[in-house]
């Protein structure tokens, strides 16, 4: 099977929101393969043609958070060369939120400081977002500016998950990282 095939996808789609279920209780450190299989109603062997481990499903299962998170810090553009507005944009804060309420789970992907699996998925992505954008207007040093953007947003919410940045609700940390970042972009 293809990864464009729909039953393929149909599977993964299963096996990412089991894994959510079963992570609502419990760490992934405390998660099985049998109650993911379980839970999902499909057989062992079937999870390890899709994935080679517990880890490989979260990480798939977290990619989504990933793309949102990028998505979230590039909502306000309209226009390659439109200067960020005073404001985050809504959909940073309804990132947050969403992120907070998979804590658990993305806590185990992406440690403190930014590292683990969906740290440097993160970073990546959006350190290849951000250069594109800025190469693409001509703004000065791209890979510097994306390096700092990535590493910062990155490193910064993983901190918050792990408890490091206190009393910041998801708006209160989507004003503070959105002026931030755009410091960030103005420094060079």
């Amino acid at each position: 099977m293809s990864p464009e095939d729909p039953r393929t996808a149909r599977t993964r789609a299963r096996l990412r929101e089991s894994l959510f279920e079963e992570c609502a209780d419990r760490p992934l450190g405390e998660v099985s393969v049998s109650a993911v299989v379980r839970r999902a109603g499909i057989g062992r062997a079937t999870f390890y043609l899709h994935y080679e481990d517990l880890p490989a499903l979260a990480v798939d299962a977290c990619a989504e958070v990933v793309r949102a998170a990028v998505d979230a810090l590039h909502a306000w553009q309209t226009e390659p060369a439109a200067p960020p507005p005073a404001r985050p944009p809504a959909a940073l804060a309804g990132f947050l939120a969403g992120a907070a309420e998979h804590g658990a789970l993305y806590r185990t992907l992406l440690l403190p400081g930014g590292g683990g699996p969906l740290g440097e998925r993160l970073h990546r992505e959006l350190r290849a977002r951000s250069r594109a954008e800025r190469a693409a207007v001509g703004a000065p040093h791209p890979d510097l500016v994306a390096t700092a953007v990535a590493a910062a947003f990155t490193g910064v919410l993983a901190d918050w998950l792990h408890g490091r940045i206190p009393a910041a609700g998801p708006e209160e940390l989507a004003e503070l990282v959105w002026r931030l970042l755009k410091g960030l972009h103005r420094a060079v």
